[in-house]
């Protein structure tokens, strides 16, 4: 009745997901910050969730201007990580 579940294909999903995530987070950088927004509690959540893995770019990559180069080194390297590695581990 339901396809069956590989591990590999829902750490793909999980993972393709954080990347969704890391781009809300980047459009969410453009927009000055209120505090009494509704939507702080989201906004939160994803700070939280996405800054452990864009800390050490920064550490690494400094910002040119105001772009921040750090940033698109962190999603190419997630993408690389989720097909070239979530996506070949077996059953």
């Amino acid at each position: 009745m339901f396809p069956a579940v590989r591990a590999g294909n829902v750490l793909v999903d999980l993972g393709e997901i954080y990347f969704i995530i890391l781009i809300v987070r980047m459009l969410l950088s453009w927009f000055p910050y209120d505090p009494m927004s509704p939507f702080n509690g989201v906004r939160h959540f994803i700070f939280t969730i996405t800054e452990p893995v864009l800390a050490p770019f920064r550490r690494l990559i400094p910002p040119i201007g105001m772009i921040d180069i750090s940033f698109i080194v962190a999603l190419i390297v997630v993408q690389i990580v989720i097909t070239q590695i979530l996506s070949r581990i077996p059953i």
